[in-house]
């Protein structure tokens, strides 16, 4: 079947809308028509050739996506055409070492680790195989993906929304859930309000923290947090100090969603002795951590996560959920919705940090 979709064919250069050729899906897989598909930092470091799993191109990019399943190849029970759902970012196969240990997020199935380098061949340009990012490539009218990767969405939910559960929601709300436990009525420092950090904040409020610190350098962002539930707002010059300003001693939550070399070791600093620092956000490759050593004689923690540490079938629908109840504001985080002609534009936008989400919508 032919498609259109947004194809990367030279780092460091706009993606070209081209018309390309999709398989029909095989056993165990879904072909799912992509309704909505946001627009992450993790596609501009792919599209920058910063990105440890895109190395060849061409490649389809987009992960963070919704729509209707279209057809299911053999064996595949869950979910039938028409169904509405979110693609997760991750399709454990629940029989690996990692998954019996709940540490779904982390499968080693060779399903999982084939998708995380592209996926299967299932799509190609002129001819010419074309990877997919993280095994989707929702930058497209359609994608191919195994069926663990389908969480059904109910049918009155709106794309655009329900498609950030896949990422920035899911990464920034489990950030705070499932990898720091954060506790009712604590302090919390966020350092970076894009769209993640956003969803930290608003994972701090579901979890009943009382002091919630919002740092970024852009002031139209504070804005932004405040919305979200931030109860303070710091334009930061020296964090630890300022943190301290408003909670004596430091916080007992940090998290970093800023990726900026430096940032994280100034969120470890702001908090107290026992306090929990979660690198959220993915600085480059390679760059070293200088944090000060006599801080973790206070039994300080330093933690990183993938995705917010999901087990996409448990959180995806309660997020949905806490959505249609209105206790997740995910339509206050799109700041556009582009079609896919657009997308080189969509991706200027969220480097200029202009955004807290653009949603591709089909």
């Amino acid at each position: 079947m032919l498609m259109r979709a947004a194809v990367l064919t030279d780092f460091n250069q706009p993606m070209r809308v081209r018309e390309v050729e999709i398989d029909e899906p095989g056993p165990g897989e879904v072909r799912v028509q992509i309704k909505a598909s946001g627009v992450c930092g993790s596609d501009l470091k792919a599209i920058d050739g910063k990105s440890p799993v895109v190395k060849a191109l061409p490649f389809i990019l987009g992960h963070e996506s919704a729509g209707i399943v279209e057809s299911v190849g053999e064996g595949v029970t869950s979910v039938k055409p028409g169904d509405h759902v979110i693609i997760s970012m991750s399709g454990p196969c629940g029989r690996c070492r990692k998954c019996g240990a709940g540490l779904f997020h982390l499968c080693s199935g060779p399903a999982r680790l084939t998708a995380i380098m592209g996926g299967r061949p299932r799509v190609r340009l002129d001819g010419e195989e074309t990877r997919r990012f993280i095994g989707i490539g929702s930058f497209a009218e359609y994608a191919v993906v195994t069926e663990p990767m389908c969480v059904k969405l109910a049918r009155h939910a709106d794309f655009a929304a329900a498609c950030l559960l896949a990422c920035g929601v899911i990464t920034g709300v489990g950030a705070v859930l499932n990898v720091a436990k954060v506790t009712p009525g604590s302090s919390v420092l966020v350092a970076g309000c894009g769209g993640v950090g956003l969803n930290v904040i608003q994972g701090a409020v579901l979890a009943g923290a009382t002091t919630i610190i919002a740092a970024d350098v852009a002031e139209q962002k504070l804005k932004l947090a405040e919305r979200f539930g931030a109860t303070h707002t710091i334009v930061p010059a020296d964090l630890p100090r300022e943190v301290s300003d408003v909670v004596n001693g430091g916080v007992e939550y940090a998290f970093d969603a800023t990726g900026a070399p430096g940032v994280l070791a100034q969120c470890f600093a702001s908090t107290q002795p026992g306090g929990t620092t979660v690198m959220v956000g993915s600085p480059p490759a390679g760059h070293p951590v200088e944090l000060d050593s006599a801080l973790l004689f206070s039994s300080r923690r330093l933690m990183g996560t993938q995705g917010g540490d999901a087990a996409p079938h448990r959180d995806l629908p309660m997020l949905a959920d806490q959505y249609l109840r209105g206790r997740l504001d995910l339509d206050g985080l799109i700041t556009e919705r582009l079609p896919l002609d657009q997308i080189n534009e969509a991706v200027t936008h969220v480097r200029q940090g202009a955004v807290a989400r653009t949603v591709i919508v089909f």
